[in-house]
């Protein structure tokens, strides 16, 4: 269960909700960008809406469904500068994505405890493209699902010693495979 401060709470129950983003990429190089028209500092990182040229430009959450899928959060910046081209080019999947939600009180500031900042998408990039067009340079970055972890194959080593660290020190299952063991098959009509 996720808990609410009692500011979150009050402005989730009013009937206007003013909101930002704060996105934490940690690649190469930590970039730090705010959909607020201003900087913010929370937790001892400045979030700027533009930092290098660069700025977001989009931010799409995973969309909800009855059935296991492989939608994943999706974040689109502008690229003034070729940073983040340089960025995409010295590979930068399975990097660190962070997107937090802070609100806006009555006077239009940004509301800064540390518990009325809500985490809301925690994963890795999975799938950058960048987009060149005459209207201007995008990078879209991809965020793992939250069902990718449902893709992963663990090995089970079989052998007496697994299998009894896996269970209790009784298991006798591997008994008969280890060691000096004689098995004699029997074929043909008895």
């Amino acid at each position: 269960m996720r808990y609410f401060s009692s500011n979150v709470l009050s402005i989730l129950n009013s009937n206007q909700i003013k909101f930002f983003i704060l996105v934490e990429l940690n690649l190469n190089s930590d970039y730090f960008f705010t959909s607020h028209k201003e900087s913010i500092t929370y937790a001892n990182n400045t979030y700027d809406p533009v930092q290098n040229g660069n700025a977001i430009l989009e931010y799409d959450s995973p969309k909800f469904s009855s059935v296991v899928d492989r939608e994943s959060y999706r974040i689109v910046l502008s690229d003034i500068n070729d940073t983040l081209k340089a960025e995409i080019e010295s590979n930068v999947v399975g990097k660190p994505i962070t997107v937090k939600v802070g609100f806006l009180d009555s006077s239009d500031q940004p509301i800064l405890n540390t518990g009325d900042i809500l985490t809301v998408y925690k994963g890795y990039i999975d799938a950058p493209t960048l987009t060149n067009d005459f209207e201007g340079k995008t990078i879209v970055l991809d965020g793992t699902s939250p069902m990718s972890d449902l893709d992963i194959i663990v090995p089970l080593i079989a052998s007496r010693d697994s299998a009894r660290s896996r269970s209790s020190n009784t298991d006798k299952a591997f008994d008969k495979l280890y060691g000096n063991s004689v098995i004699r098959l029997k074929w043909g009509k008895i």
